[in-house]
């Protein structure tokens, strides 16, 4: 970061600050086993790039339906359905109910009350972050919500995050992105942002080593506050 100023704060949502586990509980509901949970979210995540890689768009909601649809035509034939009239629209529904990690309120006031700016920038939807946030009692931390349906292109092209620069009247390297994501860090890192990885468990060693490694490295957003507040 350059000069005297604290950088802007670029928050990922989908699993850096909401925990998405009881979405496992959905897939059960619809007959699908829980472990596929993270495997469905891999898949939305990777024809989302590929859409964004081919000079093509779409929103999450409608490539995560698309997913769910092709999960559930494997792993429940519709004469076993026993579930919601609408299995993927019963799993989507859950994104509004989700809640922040433990660590994520805490951590939130304690980098705002440092002075940090702080804004998020999603693939997913910015409605359901106002919602997710808004439960955890930190929105009012927050000076904007932002997904891709503005630039159009999923992180982690670098229009995505040259959009969320320009909209904060910020240049790259006054802004920091904090997610959990190695492929979220990475891309920020080439775009000219710093990057805070959020380990959230997992061994430093599993960071990948072909690609661009973060500015900083920490559990959660309480020791990243620690770090940098």
């Amino acid at each position: 970061m350059s000069g005297d100023r604290l950088p802007l704060l670029v928050f990922d949502v989908n699993e850096t600050l909401s925990d998405m586990t009881p979405l496992r509980r959905r897939f059960e509901d619809v007959g699908v086993a829980a472990d596929l949970m993270p495997l469905w979210f891999a898949g939305v995540l990777r024809d989302g790039f590929a859409l964004t890689a081919a000079g093509a768009y779409a929103d999450f909601a409608d490539v995560a339906r698309d997913g769910l649809r092709r999960l559930l035509a494997s792993a429940t034939p519709a004469a076993q359905h026993t579930g919601p009239d609408d299995p993927a629209g019963h799993v989507l529904a859950g994104f509004s109910e989700l809640n922040v990690h433990p660590d994520v309120a805490d951590g939130v006031r304690a980098l705002r009350a440092a002075g940090y700016r702080l804004v998020t920038m999603t693939n997913g939807n910015a409605a359901l972050t106002d919602g997710l946030l808004t439960r955890a009692g930190v929105r009012d931390c927050f000076e904007a919500l932002w997904d891709v349906t503005g630039p159009r292109h999923w992180k982690p092209d670098p229009r995505s995050y040259a959009y969320v620069t320009r909209q904060a009247g910020v240049r790259p390297a006054e802004a920091m992105l904090v997610a959990v994501h190695p492929w979220d860090i990475d891309g920020a890192r080439r775009a000219g942002l710093a990057g805070a990885w959020l380990r959230r468990g997992v061994g430093a060693d599993a960071y990948p080593r072909t690609m661009t490694a973060p500015t900083l490295t920490a559990e959660d957003l309480g020791e990243l506050a620690q770090l940098i507040g």
